[in-house]
């Protein structure tokens, strides 16, 4: 029975004071990780930037070749805007 009067203090004191700083450290150290980039998602977003600007490019070319073809391309048309299409007052 003294083994276990000998060890209810120092096991409290543990469960009290050091576990909760250590599993405190531990996620924080977990969230550190989690929030910086791998080296494949930097790839990664590398590429999808590369495709926004391709895309972007090819927007500006079908507008110019549009602009050049039909002139009226860009009137709005002559139907109601969606928010005022489905308005049931």
């Amino acid at each position: 029975m003294q083994f276990w009067q000998f060890m209810f203090v120092p096991t409290i004191l543990f469960l009290v004071i050091v576990a909760p700083i250590w599993i405190t450290m531990h996620y924080r150290s977990v969230n550190r990780s989690s929030q910086s980039l791998s080296a494949a998602d930097r790839q990664d977003l590398e590429d999808l930037l590369a495709t926004v600007d391709r895309l972007t490019e090819r927007i500006g070319a079908l507008e110019t070749i549009l602009d050049a073809d039909h002139s009226t391309w860009r009137k709005p048309s002559e139907r109601a805007p969606r928010n005022e299409e489905y308005n049931d007052e």
